[in-house]
């Protein structure tokens, strides 16, 4: 199986790299400062799994029909890729690999829905020079077909995945998709701060935070009617669960939680394009909870506050104390 690997960053390449690590046929397509990396000294892999070096073609564009498409681009650049490798990929498996909920009506849109399959990602990757990556954290992907149910061909891209990383199928993948995006309200202080997620956790006020964000989230998931799926290791009662406790028991909890990320410095996909100096996908994470909020005739403070903030970063460069983000977050919400 001849597979593409679009706008291959962290998540693309380490994927990519760890299939062609299992003998798959895989070209990652990237910026050319990473192909040139890739293509000379191979892509190197470090973390979770040790180092390694590993021989996989790369090219700035699709020049060839693949069996099967992975697009891990950012979200907001999610349609003109599905445009532009339409030539291409028409007919064959597309599977969207974003953050949000977004993407794959937006890809739907332009390749159709029958070929459209979905994934959540859930581990940890960094991609801060070309040429190399980092696993931080070791995870797993859950993959599900939005438009139709389970059928051969989603089962056999989820073995294909697998040999990658750990993959199970979900019958809610939209649900699944919702369920991450209340765990990656978290992308947004360390994009804020500059600090990792796991320096984010250890200090109170931006733990409480956290938990204020994916409380608003999940309730107003809730009150859209929207109903989550369970992810690997994370129950989607648990998660409600916990986030109706206290908020001492919550973000110890939260705390907990961050441990499993390991010492490797989590940044965060959010962190990670404010490092590159890119637009960040702050209004596909946050920013759809700010929307969805506005649909249903409920007030998003903390999730609207962090949006301007991230925005604020994006456009001077200067990241934020923990005070003035707790304090800017406050008046948003009238504390």
């Amino acid at each position: 199986m001849r597979l593409a690997v679009i706008g291959a960053g962290a998540v693309g390449s380490l994927i990519g790299g760890l299939l062609a690590k299992a003998g798959e046929d895989v070209t990652l397509i990237g910026r050319r400062p990473h192909v040139e990396a890739v293509n000379r000294n191979g892509l190197h892999i470090d973390g979770a799994l040790g180092a390694m070096r590993v021989r996989v073609r790369a090219a700035e564009r699709l020049d060839f029909e693949p069996d099967l498409t992975l697009l891990t681009m950012k979200t907001q650049d999610v349609a003109a890729a599905a445009r532009e490798l339409h030539p291409y990929v028409a007919g064959v498996p597309v599977v969207t690999m974003q953050n949000g909920v977004r993407s794959d009506e937006l890809v739907a849109d332009v390749l159709g829905k029958e070929h459209v399959r979905s994934c959540v990602v859930l581990l940890g990757a960094t991609y801060l020079e070309p040429g190399s990556v980092t696993y931080s954290s070791q995870g797993a992907l859950v993959l599900g077909a939005p438009f139709r149910p389970i059928d051969e061909r989603t089962r056999t891209i989820a073995a294909v995945l697998d040999k990658a990383v750990p993959t199970h199928l979900s019958a809610n993948i939209a649900g699944a998709h919702w369920t991450k995006l209340i765990v990656n309200e978290n992308n947004a202080l360390p994009a804020v701060t500059g600090l990792s997620i796991q320096d984010v956790n250890r200090r109170p006020a931006l733990s409480r935070l956290s938990v204020l964000l994916m409380r608003e989230a999940a309730e107003t998931i809730a009150a859209a009617g929207i109903e989550l799926a369970s992810l690997p290791r994370l129950p989607a009662p648990a998660l409600k669960a916990a986030l109706r406790m206290p908020m001492p028991v919550a973000s110890r909890l939260l705390r907990l939680l961050s441990r499993s990320l390991g010492t490797t410095p989590a940044l965060g996909s959010t962190l990670q394009s404010v490092r590159r100096g890119e637009k960040t996908e702050i209004d596909y994470l946050n920013g759809e909870v700010v929307a969805l909020g506005k649909r249903t005739g409920r007030p998003t403070p903390y999730n609207a506050a962090v949006v301007e903030l991230v925005h604020r970063v994006e456009a001077t460069g200067k990241f934020l104390t923990a005070e003035e983000v707790t304090a800017a977050t406050d008046r948003r919400h009238g504390g």
